[in-house]
């Protein structure tokens, strides 16, 4: 695997740089899994029945990232990158997606997350999804559960396809 150049988690700072180092450690962990692999490997469905790609969870990693900082947080309303013809989702439909695209869609979307969260005054503002409301605080928290629960199905896909395994 290639050269583990991930975000050092920040041990005695303020809370939103802990929170948001923590964030940036998962999402390279992320490109991590997911680097040195042909795009012929990011496709593939490595663990039957399921559906998972390696480029389907970061195709699905940059709506989540949409999702929550420019809709709920910045209240942008911008549609999914990926979606089929009824309108439902499509991000884990990477069979014939092309991983440039999903990768510079995805480093878009986690570079205009930082931007959002470097320029809010306090982890307390609040963000809206309908009638629930979100503080940044909450954002940032699950967007690490998120990337986490995700990498651990990347780890497993990983693994699979190269025998690659740790951190």
């Amino acid at each position: 695997m290639a050269d583990d150049h991930r975000t050092t988690t920040l041990r005695t700072a303020d809370e939103r740089a802990t929170l948001a180092s923590f964030l940036d450690y998962q999402r390279d962990t992320l490109a991590l899994k997911c680097a040195d692999l042909t795009p012929e490997q990011l496709r593939i469905r490595a663990l039957e029945p399921s559906g998972l790609s390696l480029l389907g969870l970061v195709r699905h990693l940059a709506e989540v990232e949409r999702s929550w900082f420019r809709n709920v947080l910045n209240d942008e309303a911008r549609p999914g990158f990926w979606k089929n013809p009824d309108g439902s989702f499509a991000e884990f439909d990477a069979d014939t997606a092309d991983p440039d695209e999903a990768f510079a869609v995805w480093r878009r979307e986690c570079d205009h997350a930082r931007q959002l969260v470097a320029a809010t005054e306090s982890l307390d503002v609040l963000g809206h999804y309908g009638e629930e409301v979100f503080s940044l605080r909450w954002i940032l928290t699950h967007m690490i559960e998120e990337y986490a629960r995700h990498n651990g199905h990347a780890d497993l896909l990983r693994e699979h396809l190269d025998g690659t395994t740790g951190e």
